[in-house]
């Protein structure tokens, strides 16, 4: 047995509505066996049996499809069926009724919806049967362009049951990626960084000194690079951004820190703060603060140069709300639904730096905070960005999507 043969024996073992049928034959014909064959061109192999003839065939059971008159339904995808096989004009003389010792036969095509030929589903007994005239041929007739029909949908549920095993097998191959790259990266940019921030401390001559704080800076800027591409690697081709949930009682403290950061690179700069009370909100701290800063840095980058930037933080209504605005060109209609896809940058001929991450990122922390993202822009009011997180339950981490 081929081992084609043997996954359409399965294939057939998994249609529920199988078993049925041949009882249902079986009762309408009064025929004792019936049966669903997988026939080739060089085999006929049972798929599924109901005998109270006592023929002696089970499910795997084969016979030489020569012998058989499914080979010649094989040949012209048309019906058998035969009352009285020892009086039948055409078959009397045939060997299959005398090999099989049966008298009346009824055998019916299965043919796939693109006409390739699949097998039969047939039944006999000794004994004759008026079978011919009777509504038995239309009968098992659907029932076979059934079984066809249930046959591809099984296939096809098969077929996405190995794509989605592979995809399983794709997704922890990606976990070990994400696994690998922070750790064989992370690591010696944090030495680097370290190391640099050591020399810059000793160093006494200005230019060594200086060559030192310009590899510290550039490692902490590889170490976002690395952290925006592990972001995004989690959100995108993992299982989330991770969170580490907690009652913020330092929230205040902790926007405040970041904007003050932002401030000291930016200082010509304008940073408005409106913290109100939002200590005790259960969060990730370094999650929010990453937000924040994501949102302050994109308002510094593409707001007005002489506007300020006023970021506002509320709880209210079980909701925390925080939001970052900025005057300046508004946004393009067309480009406010793709600010939040990676690697997305306005259109520019200037050279900017990052990897156009930084408002995927934001969405994906507010979605695995359970809460969601908007954004507003015009030229009278300016460009708003506003972050709205329930905070009445724990924040339940969202499943990532291809377009999140």
């Amino acid at each position: 047995m081929t081992q084609a043969v043997t996954a359409d024996i399965a294939i057939i073992g998994r249609i529920n509505a199988v078993p049925a049928i041949l009882q249902v034959i079986c009762e309408t014909t009064g025929l004792r066996f019936a049966a669903v064959a997988r026939v080739t061109e060089s085999s006929w192999t049972a798929c599924a049996v109901l005998d109270t003839l006592g023929f002696g065939l089970e499910v795997g059971g084969e016979l030489e499809v020569a012998s058989t008159l499914c080979h010649e339904i094989r040949s012209t995808r048309q019906t058998i069926i035969i009352d009285k096989a020892s009086e039948d004009e055409q078959y009397c003389r045939h060997h299959a009724p005398h090999q099989y010792r049966f008298e009346s036969y009824i055998s019916v095509p299965v043919l796939r919806t693109d006409g390739s030929f699949f097998g039969t589903i047939c039944a006999l007994d000794a004994q004759p049967t008026q079978l011919k005239g009777t509504a038995i041929q239309p009968m098992m007739e659907s029932f076979a362009r059934l079984l066809a029909i249930q046959i591809e949908s099984e296939e096809s549920a098969q077929r996405t049951e190995r794509a989605l095993h592979k995809e399983r097998a794709m997704a922890e191959v990606r976990e070990q990626f994400i696994a690998v790259l922070g750790h064989d990266l992370r690591n010696p940019l944090f030495a680097i960084t370290a190391g640099a921030e050591l020399l810059s401390q000793r160093l006494v001559d200005d230019k060594q000194r200086a060559i030192a704080l310009h590899i510290r800076t550039c490692g902490r800027r590889a170490t976002e690079l690395v952290r925006d591409m592990l972001d995004f690697a989690r959100g995108r081709l993992g299982a989330g951004i991770p969170l580490n949930l907690q009652p913020c009682h330092d929230l205040p403290e902790a926007l405040g820190h970041v904007a003050s950061e932002l401030q000291r690179v930016h200082p010509r700069r304008r940073i408005i703060l409106d913290i109100g009370q939002v200590g005790g909100l259960l969060c990730d701290r370094e999650r929010i603060t990453q937000l924040l800063s994501n949102l302050i840095a994109n308002a510094l980058l593409h707001g007005d140069p002489q506007g300020p930037v006023t970021v506002r933080a509320t709880l209210s209504d079980n909701t925390f709300d925080l939001s970052v605005h900025n005057q300046g060109t508004p946004i393009d209609p067309q480009t406010l639904p793709l600010l939040f896809e990676p690697f997305t940058r306005p259109i520019s001929g200037a050279p900017q730096a990052g990897l156009g991450l930084g408002l995927y990122i934001a969405k994906q922390i507010a979605l695995a905070h359970g809460g969601h993202m908007e954004v507003t822009s015009s030229a009278e009011a300016g460009t708003l960005f506003s972050v709205h997180l329930p905070a009445d339950r724990p924040a339940t981490p969202a499943a990532p999507t291809a377009s999140s």
